[in-house]
């Protein structure tokens, strides 16, 4: 029986010296005889099949991951106790009917009087043990600052708010009015659009939830506390106000709050915690439950610039909690497409059959006070939660302390294997390894460069830089393929890399035949990238549980090798082929970037701009500029209403400043009045010690105003409004040298203001500022007067494509604002 040689990745030992020439012994042709190296041998179209199963596989997932919706039940189907989507929906019909409902304006007053007469019917109807208290509560004025997110490191000034509170609790247990769970939401809308999903179908779900809950409380050991509030739109205002002074806040020990950033689909757990009692029990009971610390950790890190009232419940209030977000179909976020005929049937039924279920077993735990514990308390404890669902079928969670112990017993082990393995290997594995790492560097490298110079071929064959708006999944084949393609070949550099090194290696040593040589090193080559391919998830399970994020766990799952590194020519030209069909698909204008359905989004705004100095006329203009990037070319000519386009006037809208945008030059007299520009009086200069200077501010008829002070110049300052001391001096933090008050309210919010500036110590008026100040001044001011379309703005509106529509964002103009400034050396 023959004896079967070693089948190591390294060559036997040659210490022995030979004399070049010198033929094989019969040992050693034996030797060479016995070792076969057998690889597998696949046809292209066997690669093919394997890449058309991946893709239909991904797809069937996708679609019952995110597609998968119940079936909507009628009022008689759920029955008293349950949940209904036929009952919602004719809420969310009757709300979108509204149309646009912002703060201040008439929609608003009308639909706060529909949300407030369902409630007292449902006052009426709830089980007799139950009590039910519905408040209307109105807020005079308030101020606020946030320490993260998008309003971070601005003041926010909100004034004659209404919003509509809905207690229920068991009438025999008195102790549970001091423990409640808060769910929330916002009414209000921005004012492009009636806001079917942001946040009509939130609010429809609650007054169905509401409904159903006052059938079941009577067996609640807690409160249940239903806020529907205005104001979520211009700066979280309205969660703000009720946590700051309304006197059922103290009581509330968990905060639940519904959101939307598209219209419909499933509505997942977008952030949760601190505290993992919430996440915990909704993952025991929910029917569908939908979410992934995935979301929660991207949306942590800045990357969405946005916000949710659930922002306020975490920092201001100290609240753990749950904020579930509706996301499909995000195109239509804040534009006139958020309306009820895009709303997917079986969103609401999904989302409060999982909030019906979940309310009912929180209000009867014996636990909530727990979940009131600190944030800083609970981080610091490493008690949060990590969490992801499976299909939508099953969600799995666990404590961040165990996944710290999970983590570091991998790295653990790892670090032990590789250790092991580098000195095994000695310098010849050392060196392999950082041609290996080199080829993983390369493979990110060059994948990101595809992607890149894609986005910047677009623009040459489109007019639109985002073409994929209506068809999303063209995301595949104008970026997933030239990304693939990048990895391809970023790696395979690698590889050829590897393997000269390997080769060279291999070379000194004689007692192999050349093609047994070969096919090892080829072997050794793509062992070696699958090395290092895991090694690239191992440095990332360090660096997530390093600094506890909570997703670390896909680089314990996502352990996939670089199986791609000799990747076969099919798949390539597959790619290939995808990625130029995708091209044409786009400049031949076959499938259009926006539809009547997927608008892009744009903001016409009448400028009338009195920055340029004192008694100088307002220069008066129409702004057109858009948040998604690409040129107007071909609209301003269709619109023909002299517009010029480009960068080389910026608009400084406060807020933030408009790089590309068309302006028309003519001068726009119609529409507006020069009593309503806003005044920046000073009144008082005091130059002693410590420069003060006071300010009269007179927004006239606006109601919503930003104001923009130079910290440059300013240490600190106060606010008043009448005779309240609003904002104190206390060490405000700034900007880009600017710190920004934004202010909203009421129709009879209060529109004079006093501001008392702290001059900086340094702070002078030597002639080398003069030139800086002429192009910093002291404070800028915009007001906008919401409902005011001015004859210009509509002639623009009226000749834009259908599938434009303005676009509302708490710190975006509406379509009219005035600008106005208060020099240094004033």
């Amino acid at each position: 029986m023959r004896r079967r040689p070693e089948s190591s990745s390294t060559a036997p030992d040659t210490s022995a010296k030979k004399s070049s020439g010198t033929s094989k012994t019969d040992e050693e042709a034996k030797l060479n005889h016995g070792i076969q190296i057998r690889t597998a041998r696949r046809s292209g179209f066997t690669w093919l099949t394997l890449f058309a199963v991946i893709v239909y596989s991904s797809w069937a997932v996708y679609q019952y991951q995110y597609e998968n919706l119940p079936v909507p039940l009628t009022a008689e189907q759920a029955g008293k106790r349950g949940f209904s989507e036929v009952a919602a929906m004719k809420h969310v019909k009757a709300l979108t009917e509204l149309g646009p409902h912002t703060i201040g304006s008439d929609a608003i007053e009308l639909a706060l009087q529909y949300v407030l007469a369902e409630l007292e019917n449902i006052k009426k109807t709830a089980h007799w043990e139950v009590d039910v208290e519905v408040d209307l509560f109105h807020v005079n004025v308030g101020a606020t600052r946030l320490d993260s997110g998008m309003f971070v490191d601005r003041t926010i000034i909100y004034s004659d708010l209404d919003h509509i509170v809905l207690r229920m609790l068991p009438k025999y247990v008195p102790e549970a009015r001091e423990n409640a769970i808060l769910v929330s939401s916002h009414i209000d809308t921005v004012f492009s659009t009636e806001g079917a999903g942001d946040c009509s179908s939130c609010v429809s779900v609650m007054l169905e939830l509401a409904r159903g809950i006052s059938q079941w409380a009577h067996g609640f050991k807690n409160a249940v506390i239903f806020l529907f509030n205005t104001g979520e739109e211009e700066g979280l205002s309205g969660a703000h106000s009720f946590i700051t002074q309304h006197p059922w806040s103290t009581t509330i020990r968990m905060a639940i709050d519904l959101e939307a950033m598209g219209i419909g689909g499933k509505s997942a757990i977008f952030q949760a915690g601190p505290h993992p009692l919430a996440v915990e029990t909704f993952a025991s009971v929910a029917k569908y439950p939908s979410g992934n610390i995935i979301f929660q950790d991207i949306f942590s890190s800045g990357v969405i610039k946005s916000a949710t009232d659930f922002q306020v419940y975490r920092e201001v209030a100290g609240l753990s909690g749950l904020d579930f977000v509706y996301a499909d179909h995000g195109a239509v976020y804040h534009t006139k497409n958020d309306k009820l005929k895009l709303l997917k049937s079986g969103s609401l039924q999904h989302l409060g059959e999982n909030m019906l279920a979940f309310l009912l077993q929180i209000a009867t735990s014996s636990h909530l006070s727990k979940a009131n514990a600190t944030v800083d308390d609970i981080q610091s404890s490493h008690d949060t939660a990590v969490y992801y669902d499976i299909l939508g079928q099953y969600m799995v969670i666990y404590r961040q302390r165990f996944a710290n112990m999970l983590h570091s017993s991998v790295i653990l082990q790892s670090l032990l294997i590789w250790t092991t393995s580098l000195l095994m290997g000695g310098s010849t594995a050392a060196v392999s390894l950082a041609f290996s790492c080199l080829s993983n560097i390369l493979m990110w490298i060059f994948s990101i460069s595809f992607s890149v110079l894609a986005a910047f071929i677009l623009p040459l064959i489109s007019s639109s830089p985002l073409p994929y708006l209506s068809i999303p999944w063209l995301v595949l084949g104008l970026f997933a393929a030239p990304a693939f393609l990048g990895a391809l070949t970023g790696q395979h550099l690698g590889y050829l890399v590897l393997k000269r090194y390997l080769s060279n290696v291999y070379a000194k040593r004689k007692q192999l035949s050349p093609a047994i040589q070969a096919d090892l090193i080829k072997l050794e080559t793509e062992r070696w990238l699958f090395k290092a391919g895991s090694l690239q998830w191992l440095v990332l399970l360090v660096v997530g549980t390093y600094y506890k994020i909570g997703s670390s766990y896909l680089a314990l799952v996502w352990l996939v090798p670089p199986a791609f590194a000799c990747a076969k020519t099919s798949i390539v030209l597959s790619t290939c082929i995808l990625f130029a069909l995708s091209l044409a698909v786009v400049s031949s204008g076959i499938i259009p970037p926006f539809t009547e359905e997927t608008a892009r989004a744009v903001n016409v705004v009448h400028v009338v701009d009195t920055t340029g100095g004192f008694g100088e006329k307002p220069n008066s203009y129409i702004s057109l500029f858009s948040f998604t990037p690409g040129k107007f070319t071909k609209e301003v000519e269709e619109i023909k209403e002299g517009f010029v386009c480009g960068r080389h006037k910026a608009i400084d809208y406060v807020t933030f400043s408009v790089k590309y945008g068309c302006l028309t030059y003519d001068g726009t007299e119609e529409g507006w009045d020069e009593s309503n520009i806003p005044t920046l009086d000073v009144v008082k200069d005091i130059n002693g010690d410590k420069r003060i200077t006071q300010v009269k501010i007179d927004t006239k008829r606006s109601i919503r105003w930003f104001l923009a002070i130079n910290t440059e110049e300013i240490e600190d300052f106060t606010f008043n409004v009448g005779l309240e001391e609003l904002v104190a001096a206390d060490g405000k933090r700034s900007i880009d040298g600017w710190h920004t008050i934004q202010a909203s309210g009421g129709k009879n919010a209060p529109t004079k203001f006093e501001l008392t500036l702290f001059w900086l110590q340094n702070s002078t008026r030597r002639s080398d500022k003069m030139v800086q100040s002429e192009q910093r001044p002291l404070l800028r001011i915009r007001t906008d007067l919401p409902g005011v379309v001015t004859p210009k703005v509509e002639t623009v509106l009226e000749k834009l494509p259908p599938w434009y529509s303005l676009f509302g964002k708490s710190t975006s103009p509406h379509t009219l604002s005035f600008l106005s400034s208060l020099p240094i050396d004033f």
